[in-house]
């Protein structure tokens, strides 16, 4: 989604740095440059950069479970969150935008780890928020995931995807 920011976040900034290292190959310093954010904004802080720091972190571990931790971080902070608190960070944003992702990222992590059941819940989710993604190539890109990961469910299959975010499989 592109968005103006409405007013400078550091927290956010440090997030988008690490979260870029990450992509560009330095997973451990990634990872730890989250971890120490996490230790500064602590459980009880802004659900904004809760959410984003434990979705972007999830992507980071190639350990199913490890990444489900986060991501139900993530999911828990989502709920917290307000649409005026998101578009304070990026005018014309929703949280209803972030649930297709959200839950799009726990039902394949469950889907790993071989609770299918659970990850059925949360693809579903997943479709019924869909409507709520963009017309653009990052909304085609999570409808087409929703349905990799809905068919590998049906299929129980636990392979990571080769669309997956994060580390290479």
């Amino acid at each position: 989604m592109t968005a103006v920011p409405t007013g400078p976040d550091s927290t956010m900034d440090a997030i988008g740095r690490a979260v870029a290292e990450g992509r560009a190959g330095d997973i451990a310093t990634a990872r730890q440059k989250l971890l120490d954010l996490w230790s500064t904004i602590g459980v009880t802080g802004d659900p904004l950069h809760r959410c984003t720091l434990a979705h972007h972190l999830a992507d980071l571990y190639e350990d199913s479970a490890q990444a489900l931790a986060w991501d139900v971080r993530a999911l828990d902070a989502a709920d917290a969150l307000t649409d005026q608190r998101v578009q304070e960070h990026h005018a014309g944003l929703r949280i209803a935008g972030f649930y297709p992702s959200l839950h799009l990222n726990l039902a394949d992590n469950y889907r790993r780890l071989g609770s299918f059941d659970a990850a059925a819940e949360h693809i579903n989710a997943a479709q019924e928020h869909a409507p709520n993604l963009p017309q653009d190539a990052y909304g085609a890109l999570l409808r087409t995931a929703i349905e990799q990961v809905a068919e590998a469910i049906t299929q129980r299959d636990t392979a990571k995807r080769a669309s997956a975010p994060g580390q290479p499989a």
